[in-house]
């Protein structure tokens, strides 16, 4: 392996490291608005929906959290995260799709899942 060949693989898993935290931060966006429209006294799918919009937020706010740390996480515990992460969003997104206006919040959590997969490849 040449220098340069390490400095390109470097550079790549900064970037996507980088978009998965850009992906994880649009998904809690979504996710706290989609839940903030959610009546907290509404009904049980409200209910779901409100409760799911938050721990997705959360999720996706402490993965980005992790993501943004330089070296302080070890890679075991940046995979967990972003399993975790790809799990809630995936549910999330479930939740979100039987729900008339949710579809961006959906869509942000797919491709939050997604990015998650897709840095988790980076790190085998």
């Amino acid at each position: 392996m040449t220098s340069t060949t390490s400095q390109q693989q470097l550079f790549q898993y900064l970037e996507d490291r980088f978009a998965c935290a850009q992906a994880c931060t649009e998904c809690a966006r979504a996710c706290a608005l989609r839940a903030s429209l959610a009546e907290p006294d509404g009904t049980a799918e409200e209910e779901l929906v409100r409760r799911k919009g938050i721990m997705c937020a959360e999720v996706c706010d402490a993965t980005c959290r992790v993501l943004s740390e330089q070296g302080l996480t070890d890679e075991d515990g940046v995979r967990v995260q972003l399993e975790w992460c790809r799990t809630v969003c995936l549910e999330c997104a479930h939740v979100f799709d039987g729900w008339p206006g949710a579809e961006d919040g959906a869509k942000a959590c797919r491709e939050c899942a997604q990015a998650c997969t897709d840095f988790l490849e980076t790190l085998t």
